[in-house]
C-alpha cells in the first residue's frame, strides 16, 4: 500500500500544487517539470547566504551579501550617450554604498525617498566614488524586527514567465510532503553504506534548504556529502539508460558475417601500405563482433591520420563477399568524396555508390535503383542518406564518420531507417544492421565511458610508419610577413601549403569573403606561387575540382575556411597556416593540424594569433604547441569547454545534468558502472524508476 502510495505521490500531476494551474503548468513544461517528482529534482545551481546582514563598511569588492541602511537621497544622472540612471545613496552607522538602476520608472523613484530604510542582495563592485550595488533586489523595511532568511537562499534554474519564487514555493510544498516518508530510495542499502551516504530525503532536503551554517562555498562547489550522494545516483541514472538500450539491441538479430583467413590476407595484398598493429588489434574486434547474431555496436577512435578507413574497408570486405550492403555516412560531401574515391581503388567502381545533396532528377533516380535493387553494395553518402525515398536491399552495416557531426536525432534517424530498410523477408525478422561509429575527435576514456555506455570502445593508438610529428609554433600576426616568406620557400622547394581563415563572426558569408580576401593579397603578395581557394558557399563540384588540382600539384598554396577540417587528404602538404588561431577550439585547430604531416616530411602548423592573447588563449595555443597527442589536446579541451561541445551534444538531453558535471565527478565512474550493473542483476525493478527520475522525458534519446 505504501508503495502505491509513493507511486501515485512522485508521478501525479504539478498541478496538484497550490498556486499551479493550467498556464503555469504550460510554462513549467518548459524546465521538463510535469510531475511533483520532477519538481524535486529541479535542483538549484547555485546558492545566496542571506540569513545575515553585513555591514556597509565591512563590504567587499566582488562580495554577494545582504545589506541594510537608511536612504540619505537620490538623483538621477546622466552618461554616455545620454543614458541615465538612478542613484540611490544608502549609508548604515558604519559606511556608505550607491545603488544604481538604469532601469527605472517614475512609481519606483517615488517609492525611493530620503529616510526611507531598504534592505538589499546583491554584488558588489567598484563605483566612481564608492562601491555600487547595480539592479539589487531590495525591499522597503517597514519594522526593525522583520525577518531575516533562516536558510540559505537556493537559486534554481528558470526560463521565462517561470520565477525563482514560483520555483521556492512548490519546491516548499514538495519537501513538506517527502518528509512523510512518501518517496522511495532506489539505491542499494550496501551503495549508501559504502559510500557514507545520506538518505534519499535528507539530501534532497539539505540541497533545497540547506542550514544557515552550511558552507556557501562548498554547496557552490557540489562538495557536500548530500550533493555527492545526488550526483552519484544521477550518474547511475545515466548508465542504466544506456546498458537498457544495449541490452534491447543486442536482443535484435544481425546478419552474421564471417570473414575466412584467405579473404583477409587477399585485402591486405590490395593495399599499397601495410597495417600498424593498432590498426590490425581493431579489424580483428571487428571481425569478432560482426561474427556473432546480434548487432555489433563499436566506437572506433583514432587521432587525425591514424588510418581509420581502412579498418571502415576491412569490416566492408565483409559485406561485400556476403552479398550484401553497407553505408557509410559522412559528414561533408568532402569527406564522403574521399571515402569513395579510396573505397572505388580497393573495390570494384561497380559496387560503390556516392550519394549527396548534389544528385538530382534521373541521375539520383538511378541510384536510388541501384540501392534498393542490392547492384550497389557500398553506399557513400552525406545527410541525403537520411531522405526518406532512400531505401536499401540488405543493409547489414552502418558506417557513421565523424559521428560528433551528427545529432543525437540524426543517429537516431538512421538506425530507424535500417529498420525499415532491406526486403520484406529480413524486415519480418527484424534485423537490425551492425554499427560501426568513427571519430578523429579523441574523447578521453572516462567520457566516452559514460557518454558512449552503449558502445563497445576501440582505440588506434599508433599512427603509421614514417609520420613524423608536426612542429606547432604560435606567431603574432606582427610577423605575418615572415610566415609568408616561409610559405614561399617551401613552394620554391615543391611542397604544397594550407591557409586557413577562421571565422570572423558567426557568419559563414563573413568566412567566405574573409577567405577571398586573403587569396587576393595572397596572389599578390606571392607571385611564383598558384593560389587556390575554397570556401563553403562554392558548389560542390567546384570544391572537389579545386581540391582535386590541389593533390595534383596544380596549386602550391590552398587558402581556405574551416571546411577543409576533415576528408582533405594531400600527402605532400607539409605547412599550414591559421590565421586568428586563437578564436578556434582546441579540438577542431587539431582537426586541422593533422591535414598536414600526413607524408614521410617533416611538417610544420603556425598557429597565428591577434594580439592581445587572454590567458586562456595563451593555455590553449600552448597546449598545440607542447603535444601532437589528441588525447591530451582533448582532455585539456574538456576542461576548458565542457562535455557537450566536446562531443557536440548540447541538444540531446544527455549532458544536460541535473547536478553531475562529467568532468568534475570522473572520480565516481567506476562505482556508478558497478552500481548500475548490480541494479541490473539484482534490482531490476529500480532501474525504470531512477532512469525516470532522473532524466525524465530526456530518456527518449537513449536509444540512438
Amino acid at each position: 500500500m505504501e508503495d502505491d502510495k509513493a507511486e501515485n505521490f512522485e508521478y501525479q500531476s504539478v498541478q496538484v500544487l497550490h498556486g499551479v494551474g493550467p498556464a503555469v503548468a504550460e510554462k513549467l513544461k518548459r524546465l521538463e517539470i510535469y510531475t511533483i517528482q520532477d519538481v524535486l529534482f529541479h535542483l538549484p545551481m547555485r546558492y545566496e547566504d542571506r540569513t545575515r546582514l553585513t555591514a556597509l563598511g565591512s563590504l567587499q569588492m566582488g562580495q554577494q551579501a545582504l545589506v541594510e541602511g537608511v536612504i540619505d537621497h537620490c538623483e538621477i544622472k546622466f552618461g554616455g550617450r545620454g543614458r541615465r540612471s538612478l542613484l540611490c545613496y544608502l549609508s548604515d552607522n558604519t559606511g556608505a554604498i550607491v545603488l544604481r538602476f538604469f532601469h527605472f520608472n517614475k512609481a519606483q523613484q517615488n517609492n525611493l525617498a530620503a529616510g526611507k530604510r531598504l534592505r538589499c542582495f546583491g554584488e558588489a563592485r567598484r563605483g566612481a566614488t564608492r562601491l555600487e550595488f547595480v539592479h539589487p533586489e531590495y525591499q522597503i523595511i517597514q519594522s526593525e524586527n522583520s525577518v531575516i532568511e533562516k536558510s540559505l537562499t537556493p537559486v534554481y534554474p528558470k526560463t521565462e514567465g517561470v520565477h525563482q519564487t514560483l520555483l521556492k514555493k512548490i519546491s516548499e510544498q514538495v519537501l513538506a510532503k517527502i518528509n512523510q516518508g512518501f518517496l522511495i530510495d532506489w539505491l542499494p542499502e550496501p551503495t549508501l553504506r559504502q559510500h557514507q551516504f545520506p538518505d534519499l530525503v535528507d539530501a534532497l532536503s539539505h540541497v533545497h534548504r540547506p542550514d544557515k551554517e552550511a558552507n556557501v562555498f562548498a554547496l557552490n562547489e557540489c562538495k557536500t556529502r548530500e550533493q555527492q550522494r545526488l550526483i552519484f545516483e544521477e550518474l547511475v541514472a545515466h548508465q542504466l539508460s544506456f546498458l537498457q538500450a544495449r541490452r534491447e539491441i543486442k536482443k535484435i538479430t544481425a546478419i552474421s558475417l564471417s570473414v575466412s583467413k584467405a579473404d583477409y590476407a587477399s585485402f591486405k595484398r590490395c593495399l599499397s601500405f601495410e597495417l600498424t598493429r593498432a590498426q590490425e588489434r581493431v579489424i580483428a574486434e571487428i571481425f569478432s563482433d560482426i561474427d556473432k547474431g546480434h548487432p555489433m555496436l563499436r566506437l572506433v577512435q583514432g587521432d587525425v591520420g591514424s588510418g581509420k578507413t581502412v579498418i571502415a574497408a576491412a569490416a566492408a570486405m565483409a559485406v561485400i563477399n556476403s552479398g550484401h550492403q553497407l553505408a557509410i555516412m559522412a559528414p561533408t560531401e568532402i569527406l564522403a568524396d574521399q571515402h569513395f574515391v579510396n573505397f572505388e581503388q580497393w573495390f570494384s567502381g561497380d559496387v560503390c555508390l556516392l550519394l549527396t545533396g548534389k544528385d538530382k532528377g534521373k541521375s539520383r533516380q538511378q541510384k536510388l535503383e541501384r540501392i534498393l535493387s542490392g547492384e550497389a553494395q557500398v553506399i557513400i553518402g552525406t545527410h541525403a542518406l537520411f531522405q526518406e525515398d532512400v531505401a536499401f536491399n540488405q543493409l547489414v552495416l552502418l558506417v557513421v564518420d565523424e559521428q560528433h557531426r551528427f545529432g543525437v536525432h540524426q543517429r537516431l534517424a538512421l538506425r530507424e531507417k535500417s529498420n525499415f530498410g532491406g526486403n520484406a523477408r529480413t524486415r519480418k525478422k527484424n534485423i537490425a544492421p551492425h554499427q560501426l561509429i568513427m571519430t578523429a575527435t579523441p574523447i578521453p576514456r572516462s567520457l566516452a565511458m559514460t557518454a558512449y555506455a552503449d558502445l563497445d570502445y576501440s582505440v588506434i593508438d599508433e599512427l603509421p610508419k614514417g609520420r613524423k610529428p608536426v612542429n606547432t609554433v604560435v606567431v603574432s600576426t606582427a610577423r605575418r610577413d615572415e610566415v609568408i616568406q616561409r610559405i614561399e620557400k617551401a613552394c620554391e622547394q615543391g611542397e604544397q601549403a594550407y591557409w586557413v581563415c577562421t571565422l570572423v563572426e558567426e557568419s559563414e558569408v563573413l568566412q567566405c569573403q574573409a577567405a577571398e580576401v586573403a587569396a587576393q593579397q595572397l596572389s599578390s603578395e606571392l607571385k611564383k606561387v598558384r593560389v587556390g581557394l575554397v570556401h563553403g558557399r562554392m558548389k560542390a563540384q567546384e570544391k572537389q575540382r579545386i581540391i582535386t588540382r590541389f593533390k595534383n600539384r596544380e596549386i602550391n598554396l590552398l587558402v581556405a575556411t574551416t571546411v577543409i577540417e576533415v576528408g582533405v587528404d594531400v600527402p605532400n602538404a607539409s605547412l599550414m597556416v591559421i590565421e586568428n588561431a586563437e578564436r578556434l577550439g582546441l579540438a577542431q585547430l587539431h582537426q586541422l593540424r593533422g591535414r598536414v604531416g600526413r607524408g614521410g616530411k617533416q611538417s610544420a602548423c603556425v598557429l597565428m594569433y591577434q594580439p592581445p592573447l587572454s590567458e586562456q588563449g595563451k593555455q590553449r595555443l600552448g597546449i598545440l604547441r607542447e603535444t601532437n597527442d589528441g588525447f591530451k589536446v582533448s582532455e585539456k579541451d574538456l576542461q576548458l569547454r565542457g562535455p557537450g561541445e566536446v562531443l557536440g551534444t548540447r541538444q540531446t538531453g544527455l549532458m544536460q545534468m541535473r547536478i553531475a558535471d562529467i568532468v568534475r565527478d570522473e572520480h565516481w565512474f567506476e562505482a556508478v558502472k558497478d552500481t548500475a550493473e548490480h541494479l541490473i542483476e539484482r534490482h531490476p525493478d529500480a532501474v525504470k524508476p531512477l532512469v525516470r527520475r532522473w532524466l525524465g522525458k530526456a530518456d527518449r534519446f537513449v536509444n540512438v
